[in-house]
């Protein structure tokens, strides 16, 4: 999936689009992204000046828009809209820093009606960076 059909199903935009390609997908059990880490990012002006380190929230926030994705391909979502609902054992364990390439993994755990849990996982390389159980609800826009 390119940037284009990312943008047809997740309303982000840049800045705050956090999606480059969508390399595997599964509608509604599994999805697997890329986030290219650019040195032009506007939060590494101030995060940190000298040591640019990509914010945390914001590996985070690539691994819900992934499994955003993941749950509004499905034919029974298309259209919809994805909420984050929450997170749960959240673990940061190395830096993301320009230059890398975030792959994202995210596989459904559970749905019921229009809530659901996913477990999401971010590397650089072979290198898991961050982990996490994220809570999402799907609803109109």
């Amino acid at each position: 999936m390119n940037l284009q059909e990312i943008m047809a199903i997740i309303p982000h935009r840049y800045p705050f689009l956090l999606v480059d390609r969508i390399l595997e997908l599964e509608p509604g059990r599994r999805a697997v992204g890329l986030k290219n880490v650019s040195a032009n990012e506007p939060y590494f002006q101030g995060h940190f000046p000298g040591h640019p380190i990509m914010p945390g929230v914001l590996v985070l926030e690539a691994m819900a828009q992934v499994g955003a994705l993941m749950i509004l391909s499905t034919e029974e979502h298309r259209g919809k809209l994805g909420l984050f609902g929450g997170a749960d054992r959240v673990r940061f364990r190395r830096q993301v820093l320009p230059g890398d390439q975030l792959r994202i993994e995210v596989d459904l755990v559970r749905m019921r009606g229009d809530l659901g849990k996913g477990a999401a996982k971010a590397f650089v390389g072979e290198r898991l960076v961050a982990q996490a159980e994220i809570t999402f609800a799907v609803t109109a826009p």
